[in-house]
């Protein structure tokens, strides 16, 4: 494999996807094993032994068959047994050899025939109709990793902030297995997912002419992060069950200050940037806390009405750092609730996947005699419902607005098409559910402020 070598040791660049695409191969062999994890069936980067790695600043699979010890007062068992089995705190788990469980045979990451089509893939990796979950099952549940390496490669940002390769790649496989593989939504392939998005935006005529590399680099991790350890359970749910989180953040963002904090410990544990200015770690610390925080589905109508404001008073400078920033996280916005502008198949997948994620949810409050959840109950809430509310009053007020930014680009009016298409696709399936059940149910979905109280539907 040619390659250039510049002066930091570790640091590659390289001149092609299938280069790129190689070098994650090549990286993931050398390493050495991790640690061994008790119980994880996840595929993703293993060592030679097998044994899946064991995931940083996260708990097992949360299991609440200990809740059953509901007691009459309504306390969900004891606070010791709500905190282990909902306890993000890290912990090595029992070793599965341990135990007596014969690993897996290694797993190659990529065949030739499949890195020929991630290969194809990433050299399209700026195109909106991008499958996200073809090239994850191409680069065998190794989407984030790779799909990072490439946009760092291609935006220049490995030579520009002379990152030693082999550094940043153990950084994304700290990343990507922080993200757990049995959520259906809430897991590494939404993470990439909306990082290809956030490249597309990046690329944007009216934003990519002033953006720094300092800016590539933050939105692309803040992107990459954004979810990072997500514990397929909502902020309302952790603040019922006392979870030691909601306290600690006062219940304010609690998913978002645990994602911040969790990726400035893995840049930190990594080192990926030790080599870089005191001042600037801590700056570049602060704005992913900054981008990664505005993802709260909570303050939506504080950025909304922020960016209608600019616009109305064409008072945006983007030479100004405030305002690069600004639209960054407006960008984030974007991309992380940007599922129901992808083309109907994959907007169908996505929106079957985080509803399966909220009946999930409804089933344990029910099982366990909380509260059910809005949007979390399988009975009442049907998925074209969810979907045409989650359009309605969330998803289509932002887009209108980011095309209003962009002077109505030609990727902002392919978004909106889809998102036109898809709604009516969900009001038609909702209205022939309600010809077969003989109902008149209003096809408009759940009200706006039913959308905030659940973090999913607005991912």
């Amino acid at each position: 494999m040619s390659c250039l070598m510049v002066e930091r040791c570790g640091e590659v660049l390289f001149e092609s996807p299938e280069q790129s695409v190689k070098c994650v191969c090549m990286l993931a062999a050398s390493s050495p094993p991790p640690l061994p994890m008790a119980g994880q069936g996840d595929v993703r980067l293993r060592g030679q032994t097998g044994v899946p790695a064991e995931r940083r600043g996260s708990y097992p699979f949360i299991d609440f068959r200990l809740l059953n010890n509901t007691t009459h007062s309504g306390e969900i068992g004891t606070k010791k047994k709500v905190k282990r089995l909902l306890s993000f705190q890290r912990y090595f788990h029992a070793s599965r050899l341990l135990r007596g469980i014969i690993p897996q045979a290694p797993l190659h990451l990529l065949d030739e025939d499949y890195l020929g089509q991630a290969r194809h893939m990433l050299s399209k990796v700026g195109t909106w109709d991008f499958d996200i979950f073809l090239f994850d099952r191409l680069t065998n549940g190794n989407s984030l990793v790779t799909l990072l390496c490439h946009l760092f490669n291609s935006h220049g940002l490995i030579h520009h902030f002379k990152l030693d390769m082999v550094t940043l790649h153990r950084f994304l496989v700290m990343v990507q297995e922080d993200y757990h593989g049995h959520n259906p939504y809430h897991n590494a392939v939404h993470a990439a997912d909306v990082t290809q998005a956030m490249h597309c935006y990046l690329k944007e005529p009216k934003l990519a002419s002033f953006l720094t590399p300092l800016d590539i680099m933050l939105g692309l991790l803040a992107a990459a992060a954004h979810d990072v350890d997500h514990p397929g359970v909502n902020q309302p749910f952790l603040i019922k069950t006392n979870h030691h989180l909601a306290n600690l953040y006062q219940n304010m963002s609690v998913l978002e200050n645990h994602h911040w904090r969790s990726t400035i410990g893995m840049l930190r544990e990594s080192r990926l940037l030790a080599h870089l200015p005191k001042e600037m770690t801590q700056d570049i610390e602060q704005q992913l806390g900054s981008l990664i925080l505005a993802t709260d589905i909570n303050r939506q109508n504080e950025f909304l009405t922020r960016l209608k404001a600019h616009l109305h008073n064409k008072d945006l400078r983007l030479e100004n750092v405030q305002d690069r920033h600004f639209m960054l996280q407006i960008a984030l916005k974007c991309a992380d609730i940007c599922n129901p502008c992808r083309i109907w198949e994959m907007s169908k997948q996505w929106s079957e996947r985080v509803c399966e994620e909220f009946y999930r949810q409804g089933d344990l409050e029910q099982k366990f005699e909380l509260e059910i959840s809005p949007l979390c109950n399988q009975q009442k809430d049907s998925i074209p419902s969810i979907q045409i509310g989650f359009m309605t009053y969330i998803v289509e007020p932002l887009f209108r607005e980011w095309a209003r930014f962009t002077g109505n680009s030609t990727l902002s009016e392919n978004m909106l098409s889809h998102l036109a298409h898809n709604k009516a696709q969900w009001k038609s399936l909702l209205s022939n559910q309600h010809r077969r059940r003989g109902s008149g149910q209003d096809l408009a979905g759940p009200a706006p402020e039913t959308l905030e109280q659940t973090e999913g539907a607005t991912p």
